[in-house]
Formats: C-alpha cells, structure tokens, sequence
C-alpha cells in the first residue's frame, strides 16, 4: 500500500518507539488513534465503532488541555462534577465528528501520497538543524513512547487528509468585487457632525436631595456600601537562601566525589548503517565492503533506509541511553571497525563504526566554584529545614503569640497595616499563605486574635508561621459613612434625569424645524469634526446609528459624552473615505474565514443529521 514510506518507516532506528509528539493533531491525536476498541464501546458512528479506551484518552487530553490552560481555576472547577461530565461530553463530541469526517473524507477519495508523509516528517523542525534535516537528533528525539513507524505514519496519514478537507472548504468562499467595494465604502465611511452638550454636573449641583430620598436609596442598595472583610497580620519569614554557610575544601571534594557523574559526558559512538530486506542481499553488499568498496556510496545506492541512505548511511552521534541494542551488540570498539550481517526486526543490517568520543569528565579546579555554590546552598537548605522544624515546635507550644518563635528562629515578627481579599501585602502573596489566612482556619472569635498557623512552604525554600493579630468581618457600612456619597448619586441622576427630557423635548423642536430651540435653551453648537467607525467615542459612534441627512439639513440625535453629560449630535454630511490595500486584503480574509468557519460547522451539522448515531454505557461513565 505504501511501500516507499514503509521504506522509509522501518529502518532501525524507527523501530524505537516515537519519543515525542511532533505534529497538533486534529481532534484527537496519535493517541486515539491507536487505542482499540472492546466491548464497552462509547459509541457507534453509522456501524463504526468507538471503544471506552479512545473516550477516555479523549477525556484526559481535554482535561490536561484545559488545566493547563486554567492553573489554579481548574482544581475548583475539576471538583464540580458537572463540569467535567461537560468535559467528557465534548471530548466524546470530537471524537463522532472525528469519525463522521473520517467516512466523509474516504467518500471523497481524498489520498495523502506516501510523499506527501514522508515529507512531512522530515519538514518537522524537532528534527532539524539549521533548518536541515538532523538523523542524530531525529534518533535522539524517538525513544520513549511506544508507536511503531507505520502507524505513526498512518495518524500522520490521517490528519493531512483532515487538513486537506479544512482547506477545501475554506477556499471555497470568496468576495466578489463589487461586494468587496460595499463592504470598504461602508467601513470607511465618515460622517461631519456638529454637537450640543448638556452639561450634567452643573444641572447636579442645583440638585437636592431629602433625607427620606438618601435613607430609601440606602435601604435598597445596602449591597453596593459593604465594607470588605479585613485582616492584620503577624509573620516570620524563613528563607533557605538567607542562611547559606561557607564551604569548607573537605566538603567541596565531599560533594564534587559524590556527583562527579553531574560533569561527566559519557561515551559517544557514531556509526554507519545499510539496511536490506534479505539476508542474501546484506551478505553480497558485506563482501564488496570487504573488497573495497566505497560504505557512503553503497548506503546510498543500496540501503532501503532512505533517511540514513540520504547521509550515506550516517547516523549522527549516540550516546549509551540512544543506542539501539542491535548496534550495542555489534561489539565493535576500533574506528573503522565492520560488523557482520546482524538480523533484526526491521531486515539486515550492516554497521560501521565511524568514530569514538571517549568519556569526558571535568576537573574538580574546573569547577569549583560552581561545586562550592551547590555545596553552600545544601548546607543553607539543611540549617532551614533544621530552623523551620524548631520554629513550628515553638509556634505550636506558644499559640497565643509569636513570641516563641521570634526567640527560636531569632527573627522579629513582622505586622502588617489591614488588608483585604484584594490587596493583599506583595510579600505574602503565595497561593499557601492566602489559604491559611483566608479560609477562616486562624480566625478567632468575635475579632479576637486566633491560632498561629503551622509552618507554611513556598516557592524557593522559604516558608512562614503567621497568626491574624485582628479580623473585621464584611459588614454595611453605616449609613453616615456613605451619606455623602448617596447624595451625589441622587443629585446626579436627577440631573441626568433633567438633561435626558431636556434633550429630548429640544430633539421634538429641531426635527420640527425650530432652528432657534438649541439658542434659546441657552445651548450652542460645536465646529465641525469628520468622525470614522473606528472612533472610540460613544458620540461619534451614535452619529453612525443615525439616519443619513436628507434635504441639506441636518439628521439629529440624542447621546451622552465620555464624562456622562447628555449630548445633542447632528450629522451634515456623510461621505467615502478610504483604505489601504493590505488593510483591505485583511478585512475579506477575515469575512471568508468567517464564513468558511460556518460552512465547516454546516457541513458537520449535516452529516450528523444523516448519521446513525448510538451512544453507548462507556459514554455515561464517570
């Protein structure tokens, strides 16, 4: 079926399973692809079935997918079990749109070449240097997980057709151009508008207001005068770094002996490899090596490996841990050196051994500043952990203050100023530390101070015991707090009040052609400004919702400033403006993309209306 890329595929070093992921597959991945079904199926997609162990996999890379995405949200979100049924419900989606996609494309006949892959392998930059393809590190990279070559290749397979199919119908839409010259001509229009503004603050300020009026509004917005919970906090902080001790040449040889492998490059062998299909062949290309001939041109001519083939049989550096076992038994030791024909699961073998870079250690003067570093922050991080063990004993037997501990760690507690929920102090913002103060654990009763807390780790080997010296409960706040600020409200929202009717009896007379309403209200019009879609101003913008002006006079209406006052707009004159060709370009990328996006979703739409669809116990199960 696919003879060159198995070519290609099954050579040695391929036969290590894949150690990394190098392609974003869609939908659901390599994983998916290769877990079988069982009985349990999640569902069957017109006879076509999917097994308990694809939904899983699904599950766990959404879940994963949006952890990451998430952080700490996630665990908060990940204990409500609705939400992740939602997780297991879109995961189970991807996976029947998977397998409706999957039938359509094969009724399209859509093929992926055996080139095509290949060339997609060796496009991918994890396997490249210098922008060149790289076998040492393409053998480095696939050692961990345990994919065979085909069938990565065939997942591969798989997701270039998916692509192939987006493209399609992406590059099916498309603008006509005089549809594209409306779309500009209506994007860029601008509009010259004059405007009257009602000035909202100097109406308040003739405003008054009772003190029934203040008491109902405080009585039926108590929510928005609450005064947030609050706390003052005692802390003793410890830090690892802050008790780092000098290093002694004892220890330093000490450390540098126990860890010499940390500076240690183990042996590196490059080798040469030619592969054939039959013993026979492998046995004719030895005895030709053994008369002369030239190892680089024979790989090249004859090995079906065509990766190595492409380097004349070259496979790069290796260290022990990269090795395949069939190169490692060859036994070979001196540059030069041949192997016989070594048998292996992926046909003959043929092995040079090219080159040795023996092991390489670096010398204690080499680095020992580096060690004298490492062998000062272990004695720091021991003498913290002995201190942090002393402090939590002392906080714990002493918990009505931090006496006992200032005295055990020799360190004075430090008090901070109230602080809230929103603001907490920078230097306790560690997600451990705000649990402990809180979720209420270290309260104590009726405002009183609470227990010490114990010894709190954080990032970077430091570590606190803190106890709330004083708590305040949330609370209303009482009504002669915020008098004054009910006032104003109240005063302003009669003005707004004023200035809205005010405004909309001048808009009745201007529209009835009263052309002395604005004068007589004491009100005057601005100069001219040319306004575009793109202006952020709310003015600006309700000039575009207006109709266009008729009959050499004005179209009016009502809107309110940046600052809230109440502004009459009139609009002169509407006209074309322009825009720049990339501008443009851009604009109807993203309207055909749009409206291929919905294609897409309609497509899918309808083969799941056509589809036999039947959800099996596996898709229910938690």
């Amino acid at each position: 079926m696919m003879d060159n890329l198995r070519a290609a595929s099954n050579h040695v070093v391929l036969k290590i399973i894949l150690g990394l992921i190098i392609f974003s597959f869609v939908l659901t991945g390599v994983g998916n692809y290769l877990i079988g079904g069982n009985n349990d199926y999640a569902a069957k997609v017109n006879g076509q079935e999917i097994s308990r162990g694809q939904l899983e996999q699904a599950f766990n890379n959404e879940r994963n997918r949006q952890q990451q995405m998430l952080g700490d949200q996630f665990s908060q979100l990940a204990s409500n079990d609705g939400y992740m049924q939602q997780i297991r419900q879109q995961a189970l989606s991807q996976l029947v749109d998977q397998a409706l996609l999957e039938a359509y494309i094969k009724d399209l006949h859509i093929d992926i070449s055996d080139d095509q892959v290949k060339q997609a392998i060796f496009n991918q930059k994890a396997f490249q240097t210098n922008g060149k393809f790289d076998n040492g590190k393409y053998n480095g990279l696939i050692s961990s997980m345990g994919y065979t070559a085909d069938q990565y290749a065939e997942a591969l397979r798989k997701q270039l057709s998916n692509q192939q199919l987006i493209n399609a119908v992406a590059n099916t839409d498309f603008m006509l151009k005089g549809e594209t010259s409306k779309l500009v001509d209506l994007v860029s229009q601008k509009r010259a508008i004059r405007q009257a503004t009602i000035d909202v603050n100097a109406l308040a300020a003739k405003q008054a207001a009772t003190d029934e009026e203040i008491s109902q509004y405080y009585q039926q917005n108590k929510s928005n005068f609450m005064a947030p919970e609050q706390f003052r906090v005692s802390y003793i902080k410890l830090d690892a770094a802050s008790m780092q001790q000098a290093a002694s040449e004892a220890e330093i040889q000490s450390w540098y002996d126990q860890h010499k492998a940390d500076y240690s490059q183990p042996q590196r062998n490059r080798y040469s490899v030619i592969q054939t299909k039959t013993e026979a062949d492998a046995n004719a290309l030895l005895a030709q090596l053994k008369g002369g001939a030239d190892f680089a041109e024979l790989a090249k001519s004859k090995s079906i490996d065509p990766i190595s083939a492409r380097k004349g049989g070259d496979m790069g550096w290796l260290e022990p841990v990269t090795t395949p076992d069939e190169l490692k038994n060859a036994a070979l030791t001196q540059k030069g050196q041949l192997s016989g024909v070594i048998k292996s699961s992926v046909g003959f073998l043929i092995v040079r051994l090219d080159d040795v870079q023996p092991e390489q250690v670096k010398s204690l003067a080499d680095v020992r500043d580096s060690v004298a570093d490492k062998v000062k922050q272990e004695k720091g991080v021991d003498a913290f952990y002995k201190l942090q063990q002393k402090v939590s004993e002392a906080a714990s037997n002493d918990n009505e203050s931090l006496a006992g501990a200032e005295q055990a760690s020799g360190i004075k507690a430090t008090e901070t100023g109230w602080f809230s929920h929103d603001d907490l102090p920078k230097e306790l913002n560690f997600d451990a530390v705000k649990q402990a103060i809180f979720n209420g654990g270290l309260v104590g009763q009726n405002g009183a101070p609470g227990n010490n807390s114990d010894i709190i780790s954080v990032e970077g080997d430091r570590a606190f015991v803190l106890r709330i010296s004083e708590h305040k409960p949330e609370a209303v706040k009482p009504l002669e707090q915020v008098k004054a600020q009910i006032t104003d409200t109240l005063k302003h929202d009669k003005a707004q009040q004023q200035a809205k009717a005010q405004a909309n009896k001048l808009l009745a007379d201007l529209k009835a052609g009263k052309q002395d309403a604005l004068s007589v209200a004491g009100l005057t019009l601005s100069g001219v400004t040319t306004v575009d879609r793109n202006a952020q101003d709310p003015v600006a913008q309700a000039a575009f919702n207006l109709p266009q002006p008729a009959d050499n006079k004005p179209s009016w209406g009502v809107s309110e400033d940046m600052q809230g006052n109440v502004v009459l707009v009139a609009v002169d004159k509407v006209s074309a403006g322009s825009m720049p060709q990339p501008q443009i370009t851009e604009m109807v990328k993203g309207v055909t993309q749009n409206n291929a996006q919905l294609a897409f979703e309609a497509l899918l739409q309808n083969l799941r209306k056509e589809a036999k669809i039947k959800y099996g116990a596996a898709a229910q199960m938690q």
